[in-house]
C-alpha cells in the first residue's frame, strides 16, 4: 500500500493530530523567535526587530555573574537529590498498589495519593508553613510542648533541603504511579502463575517479572528526568524558600524572575533561558545515547 492509500485509509488518525500540531506550532515553536532577544540589547518600546544587535555580550555578562553560578549549582543539586528521592517513589508506590489484593482499598489509596497533584503550590506552601513553621508550625508546637527545642525545618539549610524533597515526593509520587500502573497492566498473568508453580515468593516475582517488564518505562522516564536536570520549576523553590535558606533555595528560575521580571533585564533573562534549553537538550541526547549503548533502550 502506497503512502497516499495509507493516508486515505487512516485519515481519521491523522485528523486527530491537527489540534496538537497547531498547539505546538503556536505555543511552542512560534515563541522560539524570541530567542534572538539573547543577542540584542532589547528595548521594550522598540520591540525585538528594532532593538540593537549586541552579539554574545549578554552571554559574557551572565557568565561573569557570581549569582548565576550559585543558582546553577543549586539547580543541579536540588534536581539531583530530587532524582534520587522522587524518581523511585512512584515506582515503589505503583508496585505496592499492584500487589494489593483488596480492590476497594487499592482504589481508595490511589485516590488519596493522586489528590496532592491537583493542589496549587501556593496552597501547598501555606500547608508547609502551617505544619513545619518554626514558631507556629504544628510539628514544632508538639515538639516544644514536650520540652524540646523547635526544629528549624524552614530556616536551616539542611532541614530545608529535607523538607523540600519530602514535600516534592508527597506532591508528585501519587500522580507518577499512573504511568507505571498502566505498564503493569500489560504483564502477562501467566508469568506469575508459572512463578507460583516454581515456588517463587512475592519479592522474587517482583524482581524477576515486574521490574523487567517495567524496564522500558523506567528508562524512558529516567531519560526525560535527566533532560530536566538543568530546568526547575519556579513555584516550589520560590514559595517554600526564604531569605534564611537562599544559599540553597535560589535557583535558575528564581534568578530569571529577579533579573527579568523585577529588574527588567530581559536580554539577560533570555540568555539564562537559552542556556537551560541547550544544556537540557545535551542532557537528553547524552542520556538517550548512554541508555541505547548500555541497555538497548531509546526514546529518540
Amino acid at each position: 500500500m502506497n503512502a497516499i492509500g495509507y493516508f486515505r485509509r487512516h485519515w481519521q488518525l491523522y485528523a486527530l493530530l491537527v489540534l496538537p500540531v497547531i498547539y505546538f506550532a503556536v505555543f511552542k515553536y512560534g515563541p522560539m523567535y524570541g530567542i534572538v532577544i539573547a543577542f540584542k540589547d532589547f528595548n521594550f518600546f522598540e520591540g525585538i526587530t528594532g532593538s540593537k544587535w549586541i552579539g554574545f555580550d549578554a552571554f559574557r555578562e551572565v557568565f561573569a555573574m557570581a549569582d548565576f553560578y550559585k543558582t546553577l549549582r543549586n539547580t543541579l543539586m536540588l534536581n539531583f537529590f530530587d532524582l534520587l528521592v522522587s524518581f523511585p517513589a512512584p515506582l515503589i508506590l505503583a508496585i505496592m498498589l499492584y500487589e494489593m489484593k483488596f480492590v476497594w482499598f487499592k482504589k481508595l489509596s490511589q485516590t488519596i495519593l493522586y489528590i496532592p497533584h491537583f493542589i496549587s503550590w501556593v496552597i501547598i506552601g501555606g500547608i508547609v508553613y502551617q505544619v513545619f513553621g518554626t514558631q507556629s508550625g504544628m510539628i514544632n508546637n508538639v515538639v516544644t510542648s514536650l520540652g524540646f527545642d523547635p526544629v528549624p525545618f524552614l530556616t536551616d539549610k539542611t532541614y530545608w533541603l529535607v523538607t523540600y524533597l519530602a514535600v516534592g515526593v508527597w506532591q508528585s509520587a501519587g500522580w507518577g504511579t499512573i504511568i507505571y500502573l498502566a505498564a503493569l497492566t500489560g504483564i502477562n498473568r501467566e508469568l506469575f502463575e508459572a512463578a507460583d508453580v516454581d515456588g517463587a515468593g512475592r519479592l522474587r516475582k517482583i524482581w524477576s517479572i515486574t521490574l523487567p517488564a517495567l524496564k522500558p518505562t523506567i528508562v524512558t522516564l529516567l531519560i526525560i528526568n535527566l533532560g530536566n536536570m538543568i530546568a526547575i520549576g519556579f513555584e516550589r523553590p520560590y514559595i517554600i524558600g526564604n531569605t534564611a535558606v537562599r544559599d540553597y533555595a535560589d535557583v535558575l528560575s528564581t534568578f530569571v524572575y529577579r533579573i527579568g521580571i523585577e529588574s527588567g533585564q530581559y536580554t539577560l533573562a533570555t540568555v539564562v533561558g537559552l542556556f537551560q534549553a541547550v544544556v537540557g537538550l545535551v542532557f537528553v541526547l547524552g542520556a538517550n545515547y548512554a541508555s541505547r549503548k548500555l541497555a538497548g533502550q531509546s526514546i529518540l
